[in-house]
């Protein structure tokens, strides 16, 4: 089939066209666009996909059609998303199932959040900041700031993570791991606060500080006491997934007591925490790390298999890079 002129604006009767070519696919959604894409092209599929997104009903349609736009992304079909994502009412009228319409509504998130555009940022935090919208839309907007990775949002999540009124926990959540992707040390202080008060309810929803540790973890906390204070109690949390994120964000981090620190964890009483210690400790130190493990008496039996399959796993990638070169 015959691409048309790219220097030609479509004109509405062929936008009649595809639009009756989409009512005779009778839901073939896939084959559609597949026959268009190959009609078209990119500046003509951008207009296409703009009068579609802004005239179509269905939310089958409209999550094929998002994500078309998303792999195509054309920098004129991002005011065409934005609109789409602030325009819910207009949705409302029409009957639609506003619970199913949320999963049409994520996806619009993911895809402007893929064209990383700093003035996306103010519709994407009206989006998060609404507390009447959907818990999914709420979780997605954090994501997509996360993502997306500007500054100017910190403050915005800082508030949301801090908000103890906020009804979603969830969202609390979604918001710390935004912030660790962001990785702003404005963060820093609010994320202590959260871990150094109210423990009760920490304890309650553990999600929450598992995230926040494993978010500090990706912000510098080196010459920070506090953090440092947190991530040893941290080390003792009831919560073997609070451990695991504790080691984790220590072997990332500059922290001069991290290794005294993680091998402390060795022993701990979750398998996973303690092969996760050994993984973090070759991470920091090497080799030696290793050996030392496997000299060590009274340590569980899986740490020093997980350091003999270390070894054993450095020894065969020696082996392939030595023949690589001999090769050569």
């Amino acid at each position: 089939m015959e691409k048309k002129s790219c220097f030609t604006k479509i004109q509405t009767d062929e936008i009649s066209l595809v639009e009756e070519s989409l009512k005779a696919c009778k839901g073939d959604f896939t084959s559609f666009f597949y026959e268009i894409k190959q009609k078209y092209f990119k500046d003509e599929l951008a207009q296409i996909f703009s009068s579609l997104l802004q005239r179509a009903k269905d939310n089958e349609f409209l999550k094929v059609l998002i994500k078309e736009i998303n792999a195509l992304r054309h920098p004129d079909n991002l005011d065409d998303l934005l609109d789409f994502l602030l325009a819910k009412d207009t949705h409302a009228i029409s009957g639609e199932d506003l619970n199913n319409f949320t999963d049409v509504r994520v996806l619009c998130l993911k895809a402007v959040s893929n064209y990383k555009e700093t003035r996306t940022i103010e519709p994407i935090l009206y989006c998060l900041n609404n507390k009447n919208e959907h818990y999914k839309f709420r979780l997605a907007a954090a994501e997509a700031l996360g993502k997306i990775g500007d500054r100017n949002a910190v403050e915005s999540l800082i508030d949301i993570v801090s908000d103890e009124n906020e009804k979603s926990i969830y969202v609390r959540e979604s918001a710390a791991i935004a912030l660790g992707m962001i990785g702003d040390m404005r963060a820093v202080d609010p994320f202590l606060s959260i871990l150094e008060a109210k423990k009760n309810f920490l304890d309650k929803f553990t999600f929450l500080k598992e995230r926040v540790i494993e978010a500090l973890g990706k912000i510098d906390f080196s010459s920070n006491r506090r953090v440092i204070t947190v991530f040893k109690n941290a080390l003792l949390d009831e919560s073997p997934q609070v451990r695991l994120n504790a080691v984790e964000s220590l072997m990332n981090s500059n922290c001069e007591e991290a290794v005294p620190l993680i091998k402390k964890m060795l022993y701990d009483p979750d398998e996973e925490v303690s092969r996760s210690s050994v993984i973090a400790l070759y991470n920091l130190e090497g080799k030696s790390a290793l050996d030392e493990i496997l000299s060590l008496e009274n340590i569980p039996y899986y740490c020093k298999e997980e350091a003999r399959n270390i070894l054993e796993e450095e020894e065969e990638e020696q082996q392939e890079h030595n023949i690589d070169e001999d090769e050569d």
